[in-house]
């Protein structure tokens, strides 16, 4: 068979060919009567060999050793290959993921194109200096894409640049909850928790219902910054959880706060105060706990409230019941 025929039924160019037989990786059997080369069918069952190797990523080097070294062995390089075809997967998908970051900003020019990459290749920088520069650049005439802010949150142990990031995402509108929600089923504990204190500082309500639905997460320390902010926000469904964080002495000053800040809604203050009285009622807190207690109590309005701390004047803890005295001490000033 004449190359120019091998080269229609094997795909491959007569350029090609002809340079195989240059590296001696395939050489025609004969010659016609003209000098034109003639290809065998082993010539030819060579070929689709050739390209099959080809087609794994071998080079034309160790495409020769796989066909004529008798010695060699495939496993070494085919670890190697697949190694290799990692890391190039790794570099495509890294490429294609910035591809779309900036076609989601849908970019009026390239020098917009330009500005979104200069702030997403910050937002990578080792400099935490640099990447703070970029979160608060972030939302000005080209914002940086919602994903590009959340991955970068997500991942950021400085707490500045931490901080500029929570500011730059709460300024984004509805994206961010939905996708930080992702981090709030990481198997990294401080991932989840970068992921509801991004959460807690969006002032819209899917970020409100997620952490709504965050207060029964199994990790406390979410529970914890969910109900802060549900708190903060007026959302009575946090108040058991808070009180749980005063009994249990985890952040029980600002969880006592957030109970005084629901408690001035007049509906809302005997139920906050019914629960701490509930709390005390079990018979089986420490003298720390019913302090604490008796310390949140101060802020919260009623006859419920006033009660509770004249039972606990009498406290047989020295300590709760002096706390319990002054607190009604001062509730009685403030009439």
């Amino acid at each position: 068979m004449l190359i120019g025929d091998v080269a229609r039924r094997s795909g491959v160019s007569a350029r090609m060919l002809r340079h195989y037989e240059s590296l001696g990786l395939v050489r025609p059997t004969g010659r016609t009567d003209s000098g034109y080369r003639e290809y065998s069918g082993e010539d030819i069952r060579r070929i689709f060999h050739i390209e099959s190797l080809r087609s794994l990523g071998l080079s034309l080097r160790d495409v020769r050793r796989a066909l004529d070294d008798p010695g060699f062995a495939p496993a070494e390089l085919v670890d190697g290959l697949i190694r290799q075809t990692r890391d190039r997967i790794a570099a495509e998908t890294e490429l294609l993921t910035r591809l779309r970051r900036i076609g989601a900003a849908e970019p009026a020019g390239w020098e917009d194109v330009l500005q979104i990459v200069t702030l997403l290749q910050a937002l990578g920088s080792k400099s935490a200096g640099a990447r703070q520069r970029a979160a608060l650049s972030a939302t000005e005439d080209v914002p940086v894409p919602v994903e590009a802010l959340v991955e970068a949150v997500l991942s950021e142990s400085d707490p500045h640049v931490a901080g500029a990031l929570r500011w730059a995402l709460a300024q984004t509108g509805e994206d961010g909850p939905a996708l930080l929600a992702e981090g709030l089923g990481s198997p990294a504990a401080e991932v989840r928790k970068r992921a509801v204190r991004s959460i807690a500082e969006i002032p819209n309500g899917a970020a409100t219902a997620l952490l709504r639905e965050a207060l029964t997460h199994p990790d406390i320390v979410v529970r914890g910054y969910a109900a802060l902010a549900l708190g903060a926000r007026g959302v009575a469904d946090a108040v058991p959880t808070l009180i749980d964080m005063i009994v249990e002495e985890r952040n029980d000053a600002d969880a006592a706060d957030a109970l005084s800040t629901l408690a001035s809604d007049p509906a809302l203050a005997d139920q906050i105060a019914t629960g701490l009285v509930d709390r005390l009622a079990r018979g089986t807190l420490g003298a720390p706990a019913r302090r604490r207690l008796a310390q949140a109590l101060a802020d919260i309005p009623g006859l419920t409230t006033s009660r509770a701390l004249a039972d606990l004047s009498h406290d047989e803890d020295r300590a709760v019941a002096l706390t319990a005295a002054y607190v009604l001490t001062l509730r009685d000033a403030r009439r």
